[in-house]
């Protein structure tokens, strides 16, 4: 098995919210384990539509990571902020974020 990710202190997001995140991502890693085992053993038509069931509930949850990454983002660099032009800017880096990747 994998070691562990070694998490770094710094001011992108707190270690808690790191945590968080790397949680969600190794179940999304689980899932697609899963989805590719589904996919070797497919041997019926029927087999196609769990492995997109499948495929749709890892792409979700993945997009829901998305949104927890962003909101921890929001929240993190908010409080650090030095003073409402430094809030703004924040604000203004991370809409740039959603309109680019969202």
């Amino acid at each position: 098995m994998a070691e562990p990710l070694k998490i770094v202190e710094g001011r992108a997001l707190t270690a808690q919210q790191k945590k968080d995140l790397l949680n969600r991502l190794a179940r999304i890693e689980g899932q697609l384990r899963g989805v590719q085992k589904l996919i070797a053993l497919a041997a019926e038509p029927a087999d196609c539509e769990a492995v997109a069931q499948q495929m749709a509930a890892a792409r979700k949850a993945l997009d829901r990571s998305f949104v927890q990454l962003l909101t921890a983002s929001v929240v993190t660099h908010s409080e650090a902020a030095d003073d409402i032009d430094d809030a703004r800017a924040v604000a203004a880096r991370l809409a740039a974020l959603l309109d680019k990747f969202a």
